[in-house]
């Protein structure tokens, strides 16, 4: 086994502290990299806190996970020694099932192994993630990173990235497109950065008007504040698409307004709690309520390749491991631009 120093939860009332654990040690299909830097995401508080489901404890949060190979099996064909690397959101999956045989593995239909708060295929080992110093993946699930990006800004690609790439490659979005970006948190600033990339007209939808700014340095094309009633009105029936990256509650019925007929919203964050949608406002223009999770591997290599070739990175602030609690509490007032890195070299 390989002995691995990490932050963990005990339980979900207690804060992350430094905890010592063990990795299996590397087959012939898996792939050792120490891990340099791990961005974080909202999900690693909500699971932390038990606000989607029972977690598993101790918990060692982290999927957004970037570093340098250290060592791979003997049977390993992608990697070697001294390669950049990263791990996302999932470790493993059944492969088997048909989603699997069509590069979508992050649906599973025989349930994925997540990167942390999940088990490995035998459904019983707890898998842990990349608040800790070194990681043991099978090399189907590491991905290449371009030594053309700067690392710490490329961590979370692994989670905020996909995740806002996949339902805009998913729904074709490019030019000719009016798109929405609501929220420009972790996720929103990656949603605009890539419909921008793709040719899209972009809106930013915030209730906040101090980040126009922000929108627009960012490459959005135009801000509406939603809770300028009149903004909302004017706005309706604009969109052919919109991306909500809110993980808190708030009225899809006012979005669904502002769509096209056709028009989809596609909700990528995760409120804690239902959302209701009244029936009238998807009838009433043939329009679609979506969901998207991350992508599968194949997408994600996709994802990673373009932003080497547009230069997209996320806009970070790195930080030391022993100020993760306060980060989560700044994370949770939005008082970040745009995305917490660990800078895991702090961890001792």
């Amino acid at each position: 086994m390989i002995p691995v120093k990490g932050y963990a939860a005990q339980s979900p009332t207690t804060d992350l502290a430094p905890w010592s654990f063990e990795r299996r040690e590397v087959g012939p299909h898996d792939v050792q990299f120490d891990i340099q830097f791990c961005g974080v995401c909202h999900s690693d508080l909500h699971q932390i806190k038990n606000d989607w489901f029972p977690g598993i404890f101790p918990m060692v949060p982290g999927h957004e996970i970037v570093g340098k190979v250290v060592r791979v099996g003997s049977e390993v064909k992608k990697f070697k020694v001294g390669d950049l690397a990263g791990t996302g959101c999932l470790v493993d999956s059944c492969r088997h099932c048909d989603n699997c045989k069509a590069d979508l593995e992050q649906y599973c239909l025989n349930g994925g192994s997540y990167t942390y708060n999940s088990t490995e295929q035998d459904h019983k080992t707890p898998t842990y993630g990349g608040y800790s110093n070194t990681i043991v993946v099978h090399e189907d699930f590491v991905l290449h990173i371009s030594d053309k990006l700067d690392l710490a800004a490329t961590a979370p690609l692994l989670c905020a990235g996909i995740t806002t790439y996949s339902p805009l490659r998913h729904w074709n979005i490019g030019k000719g497109h009016k798109v929405a970006i609501v929220g420009l948190g972790g996720l929103g600033h990656m949603g605009v950065k890539f419909a921008v990339a793709f040719g899209a007209d972009v809106t930013v939808m915030s209730t906040s008007p101090s980040k126009e700014k922000d929108a627009k340095k960012l490459g959005a094309h135009h801000f509406l504040v939603t809770s300028n009633p009149e903004q909302v009105k004017a706005a309706a029936g604009s969109f052919d698409f919109i991306l909500d990256t809110v993980s808190a509650g708030h009225d899809i019925n006012m979005y669904m307004s502002m769509l096209k007929t056709d028009g989809t919203h596609c909700i990528v964050g995760l409120p804690s709690s239902a959302i209701p949608i009244a029936p009238f406002t998807v009838v009433g223009g043939r329009k679609s309520f979506a969901g998207s999770s991350i992508g599968g591997l194949k997408e994600t290599q996709e994802m990673l390749d373009f932003c080497a070739a547009n230069n997209i990175v996320s806009d970070i602030e790195l930080i030391d491991i022993k100020d993760i609690t306060k980060s989560y509490e700044r994370m949770l007032k939005g008082d970040v631009r745009y995305r917490f890195v660990i800078d895991i070299a702090t961890l001792k």
